[in-house]
């Protein structure tokens, strides 16, 4: 058997084998995909079983997740810290074998996978931030960032939407270290795809910027070897590799049927195929000449040594960009970065400015960006909208002829980045020899949400950048599977919601979130920010950019909010404080009510308290711009905040459902779509006045 065959049967045989002990799984596109595999992993991915997180290593990620086998089975075989015994425990309790890769429990996978078309989106991504991290950190002979960006995906990834929204950006960016290997077998779960899919997809591919090599066998190891050796070679655009292969490969009943996709070959099948392979072995066994053949310690840790040599050198020459480097793939904050939140949050409470929130936000911005050069931002095309833009953030471009990253100066930095220069400083060259290496750092998405979302989502994963981008809050739901996954992930990504409510006005309900901010809190480790005033708004950043393992979404009003005067704004970052207690309109009373509000309706609760006041009825105005951080607070504040045996009226322009659980006697929400008309208007049909606020709580205390 030649090598690269018994390589590829490696494979075959472990993943048939999982899937049939798990009586669960995925085999036949872990054995269609194997040759690829062999030559990709056997012939030119750099990476380093030994330290899975080495800083320059290739990245890798399966987008066809279900063919998890395919990965667990080279991470096994190439010498990652990934036994035997975790393939034989495959889709079991708390192994390290799940039913699709997830990231952080299996050593060597990059990101979550599973949903179809996100993990070629989260290729994307970090092929963008290596090339832009490249820019701004090499210097000539001191190539420190040089990494490819390598994906399997299938007909699945290329048939979800997403998919077209990644390729055409990897294009528009000239992402030439990506390269994306196509597993064409024409199979999905509902059997040939012809009648439901008739893409061209090399055409679709070259019409969006991409080299596109094949078809090529994808069973002839040697073939894909020298397409993917070509890929490499390219200097101006992604490549696509089409392969061309046949699903179960190797079984003779099941190869080219849709019954190999997501079941057990079973025992009998299992027999014949080992028949057919020439594969003598019993389940799970594996002959020295397999592991022999797969190992990658060895050359994995010379090439790591060889990098390491050259950063050590790196580091000698410029050895504050080495140490910015270092810090910012790392994800460490610089240790400035105390200082400036409280810089920023107390200039926002001295300023006290009535401006929207999402004006709000760009003010804290444009603090956060320039102190912190790894904050990417963007839009979906909506930048004028959604603020996400400031002084520190000129706009990513590639030029049009070489591809390469296109520097830009923002005008308030230029000075400071020519005194760098000569300091070895981050962002510079030593001596003065060459311009500053200041790169944009604002994304023009044009209008995709969820690729957005999912390409943020890769940034994030390979380290060096804290991505963020805004868009429409009613438009969360285009990229919600792709927030859900940086959760599940626990990723650092900041999602820019503007437009929150009713309060955007004439656009109608198309535009209106009603459901949303509730919707948000519901998925597990995210944290969802209203804030009401610019100190909240400061916060709220501040909160986004220390949460190392939490996305957060920031939902951000259109219309202009009255700062909300308070005494302390050290408690904001818990997700809820007192704002106003009776004393404050007057009177000397203990409170006979609470007013919980959130965003814009914080300045309704404050006029309904005054308005309760007149008639000496005292009201609490509680604050809780989040409540998933309020949620995560101890019970001895939260009681604090929400005392017991004392009546709860919640108001915020959204559905109710998400109040009932704080103990809410009453809530003003809005359970129905929105209406067109002035915001006044609206505010005035679904009873967002201070006057309907205060005969709420009257209603609740007659009971």
């Amino acid at each position: 058997m030649a090598k690269t065959e018994m390589m590829a049967n490696a494979i075959r045989a472990l993943a048939m084998d999982a899937v049939q002990q798990a009586n669960s799984g995925h085999p036949g596109a872990p054995m269609g995909m194997a040759d690829m595999a062999v030559a990709l992993w056997g012939d030119h991915l750099k990476h380093s079983p030994a330290n899975p997180h080495w800083m320059d290593r290739d990245r890798f990620v399966l987008s066809n997740g279900h063919a998890s086998m395919l990965i667990y089975s080279v991470l096994h075989l190439t010498g990652y810290d990934l036994p035997i015994s975790e393939l034989k425990n495959f889709r079991q309790l708390h192994s390290k074998t799940p039913g699709h890769p997830e990231v952080e429990v299996t050593p060597g996978i990059e990101t979550t996978t599973g949903p179809l078309g996100q993990g070629l989106t989260n290729a994307v991504g970090m092929a963008l931030a290596e090339k832009l991290l490249a820019k701004e950190f090499n210097r000539d002979g001191h190539t420190v960032v040089d990494h490819n960006t390598y994906v399997f995906l299938g007909d699945g990834c290329l048939m979800e939407g997403i998919s077209h929204e990644a390729i055409a950006l990897a294009g528009a960016w000239r992402l030439n270290k990506l390269v994306a290997l196509y597993d064409d077998n024409g199979i999905s779960i509902d059997g040939q795809v012809t009648p439901w899919f008739i893409d061209n997809t090399p055409m679709r591919f070259t019409a969006c910027g991409w080299n596109v090599i094949g078809p090529v066998d994808g069973h002839d190891a040697a073939a894909v070897s020298a397409a993917i050796a070509q890929a490499k070679s390219n200097a101006g655009k992604p490549t696509l590799i089409v392969c061309k292969t046949h699903i179960g490969k190797g079984s003779p009943n099941r190869a080219n049927t849709a019954k190999a996709h997501g079941e057990p070959l079973g025992t009998e099948e299992i027999g014949l195929t080992r028949s057919a392979l020439k594969w003598p072995h019993a389940a799970f066994e594996m002959p020295r000449e397999a592991y022999a053949a797969w190992d990658g310690k060895t050359k994995g840790s010379k090439l790591e040594a060889a990098w390491d040599k050259k950063f050590a050198a790196y580091s000698k020459t410029f050895p504050g960009l080495a140490a910015e480097l270092t810090r910012r793939m790392q994800g460490e904050l610089p240790k400035s970065f105390s200082q400036l939140v409280v810089d920023t949050v107390i200039a926002a409470h001295t300023k006290a400015e009535t401006v929207a929130s999402r004006k709000a936000s760009q003010i804290a911005l444009e603090a956060f960006t320039a102190g912190l050069p790894e904050m990417l931002g963007g839009s979906a095309d909506l930048t004028g909208s959604n603020l996400t833009n400031t002084k520190s953030t000129p706009a990513v471009r590639f030029d049009a002829v070489t591809g390469d990253v296109v520097l830009g100066v923002p005008s308030e930095n230029a000075n400071q980045g020519a005194e760098d220069e000569s300091k070895g400083k981050s962002g510079s060259t030593a001596a003065g020899s060459t311009p500053p290496h200041i790169i944009g750092r604002h994304i023009n998405y044009g209008v995709r949400e969820f690729g957005m979302a999912a390409i943020m989502n890769g940034v994030a994963l390979h380290g060096g950048f804290i991505p963020y981008g805004g868009t429409f809050l009613t438009f969360s739901d285009y990229s919600r599977n792709a927030i859900r996954m940086a959760a599940l992930m626990k990723l650092r990504v900041v999602h820019v919601f503007t437009h929150d409510s009713i309060g955007l006005g004439e656009d109608g309900p198309t535009h209106q979130s009603i459901e949303h901010a509730a919707s948000l809190r519901l998925i597990p480790n995210l944290d969802v920010w209203r804030p009401g005033d610019t100190a909240e708004t400061a916060v709220a950043w501040a909160v986004a950019l220390q949460n190392k393992a939490r996305p957060t979404a920031l939902l951000l009003s259109r219309q202009n909010l009255p700062y909300a005067p308070k005494d302390d704004i050290g408690q904001i970052s818990r997700g809820a404080y007192v704002l106003a207690e009776p004393a404050e309109v007057g009177l000397k009373k203990k409170a006979q009510a609470v007013i919980i509000a959130t965003g814009s309706e914080v300045q309704l609760a404050l006029k309904a308290q005054e308005l309760l006041a007149i008639e000496k009825i005292a009201v609490r105005v509680v604050s809780m711009p989040s409540t998933t951080t309020f949620d995560r607070q101890d019970s001895v504040y939260k009681s604090k905040i929400l005392p017991e045996g004392i009546p709860r009226v919640a108001v915020e322009m959204g559905v109710t459902d998400g109040w009932w659980k704080y103990g809410c006697a009453a809530v003003v929400g809005i359970d129905t779509f929105g209406e067109s008309a002035p915001a006044g208007v609206l505010f005035k049909h679904f009873g967002f006045t201070p006057e309907n606020l205060a005969a709420t709580v009257r209603k609740v205390l007659k009971k």
